[in-house]
C-alpha cells in the first residue's frame, strides 16, 4: 500500500476574530491558490489515489477537496475523527484496515500529528525530527501496514518544489 500524507494548506490564523473554534478555520485565498498549484505538481508523479481520507476540520476538508478534484476522486473522499490531533495512530491504522481495502490512500491532516505518524510508521516511535510544512506531501510504502505498523519513506516534497513542478 502507498500512503500519501498531505498537510492542509495555509489557513486563517489561530485567534482570528470569528474563528474561535479551531476546527472551523478555513483556508485563506492564498492557501487555496497555492494548494491548487501543489496538487498539479503532485499530478506530475502519476499518483494513483484510490481513496482520500481527511480530518473533518474545515481547513483539512478544503485541502482534501482540492486534492480530490485534481485527481478526479470526489466520490472517494471520506472523513475520519482519527485524523483529529493528537490522533491515535493504532486506531487510524485499524480504521484503514477495516474500511479501506485500497492500494493507495491519501491522508490529509494536521501538524504535528502527521509528522509524528510518519515517524511512528518509519521508526517505531515519534522521535524523528520531521516537520511537514503547510501543503507538504510525502509517500510511504507499506507491505503489511496492518500487522507490522511499519512503512518506508519513499519521498517527501516541500510545497515550493511542488509549485515549481506545476509550471
Amino acid at each position: 500500500m502507498n500512503l500519501y500524507i498531505v498537510r492542509h494548506a495555509i489557513a486563517v490564523e489561530r485567534g482570528t476574530p470569528g474563528y474561535d473554534d479551531d476546527s472551523q478555520r478555513p483556508l485563506t485565498d492564498k492557501g487555496i491558490r497555492k494548494m491548487n498549484k501543489i496538487v498539479k505538481g503532485l499530478h506530475q508523479f502519476d499518483l494513483k489515489l484510490d481513496k482520500i481520507l481527511s480530518s473533518p476540520y474545515v481547513r483539512a476538508r478544503d485541502t482534501a477537496k482540492i486534492l480530490a478534484t485534481e485527481f478526479q476522486r470526489e466520490n472517494q473522499l471520506s472523513f475520519s475523527d482519527n485524523l483529529i490531533p493528537p490522533g491515535d495512530f493504532a486506531a487510524l491504522v485499524a480504521e484503514i484496515h477495516e474500511k479501506y481495502n485500497v492500494e493507495s490512500l491519501a491522508l490529509v491532516g494536521h501538524e504535528p500529528m502527521l509528522s509524528q505518524f510518519v515517524s511512528w510508521l518509519t521508526t517505531g516511535n515519534t522521535e524523528l525530527k520531521l516537520v511537514l510544512k503547510k501543503g507538504s506531501a510525502c509517500c510511504l510504502s507499506a507491505d503489511n501496514l496492518y500487522q507490522d505498523h511499519r512503512a518506508e519513506l519513499r519521498w517527501l516534497l516541500t510545497p515550493a518544489l511542488m509549485v515549481q513542478l506545476s509550471k
